[in-house]
């Protein structure tokens, strides 16, 4: 397979997002102790930290690229139509090749889970049918598409947090602030083609707002004012803010896109605010790192 084939298949699996799972991953981990529960757990020797944080890591690589590979097969026909350019309808890949890709990337993901523990495996199980759920179905429908597709990033969420025994109990309706971000995401994505949704845009701008005041509110409960989250939420708002503005004035596909990419890449800064919330800078500016990975490969992939 030459270079040209890699890339192409490489493309379904929208190495740049990707790395905005791991970055979910790694807040989860933060926010269910995780940190703290393997290194009390490594003095004894009784586990392998490393290991673990590995597998869970691993396990959203591949049930993310698996979904996302799938999301093009499903979308073969609408792209060579609508997006020629896509790997399957341009033949530099070929969409049998891609539906086997897809289906192994997901068995991975979901074997990486169960090595985690039972809970992370079934999470991960979770996360596949979500993913193809609204692949070949979420996405045709007008309000469950958004919620779908938000369900699958707050179960990623939940699956690092899952890693840290007995935890997912207690943190569990923090899942529900990547389903609220993501879920306005989808809908706002949905102008990417045609434009004029203005509608859906002032919707997405509201559920945005209601993330910052969800982390801040996070940041307080159960602990002293931890004010460390503001630069992080600052930095949050600087990145999705203007250009979903420009959307909302323009109403052009273009602009709509931009939106669209930026909030996706931004992902990684929610997930870093959530860690800063939950125990401190130092957390949130290890989550952070993955941002210029993320943005370096959203220069050679495409995001959307």
């Amino acid at each position: 397979m030459g270079k040209s084939r890699v890339f192409a298949y490489l493309q379904l699996t929208r190495p740049a997002n990707v790395v905005t799972a791991v970055a979910d991953i790694w807040a989860g981990f933060t926010i269910g102790g995780g940190w703290i529960y393997y290194s009390i757990v490594q003095d004894t020797g009784a586990d392998y930290p490393w290991l673990k944080f590995l597998f869970i890591s691993l396990s959203t690589i591949g049930l993310y690229a698996g979904g996302v590979a799938f999301n093009d097969v499903a979308d073969a026909e609408l792209d060579a139509i609508e997006r020629p350019e896509r790997p399957i309808p341009s033949g530099r890949a070929s969409k049998s090749t891609a539906t086997f890709m897809a289906v192994a990337l997901l068995a991975i993901g979901i074997l990486f889970a169960f090595m985690v523990n039972w809970i992370s495996g079934i999470l991960a199980i979770g996360i596949g049918v979500c993913a193809v759920g609204y692949d070949y179905w979420g996405k045709h429908q007008q309000i469950l598409g958004p919620i779908n597709m938000g369900l699958c990033r707050a179960l990623n969420l939940l699956l690092g947090i899952s890693a840290v025994p007995g935890v997912l109990g207690d943190y569990w309706p923090i899942g529900l602030l990547p389903l609220i971000y993501v879920a306005a995401i989808t809908m706002i994505s949905r102008g990417e083609v045609h434009g004029k949704n203005r509608n859906a845009l002032y919707a997405g701008a509201a559920m945005y707002a209601s993330i910052f005041v969800a982390i801040m509110c996070f940041s307080f409960i159960g602990r002293d004012p931890n004010w460390q989250v503001v630069p992080f939420l600052v930095l949050l708002g600087l990145m999705i803010f203007p250009p979903l503005v420009k959307a909302i004035r323009t109403q052009e596909p273009k602009y709509i896109g931009k939106s669209v990419k930026a909030a996706v890449l931004s992902l990684i800064i929610v997930n870093a605010s959530l860690a800063a919330a939950a125990l401190g800078w130092i957390f949130g500016a290890m989550v952070m790192t993955l941002l210029p990975v993320s943005l370096w490969l959203a220069k050679k992939f495409a995001v959307t």
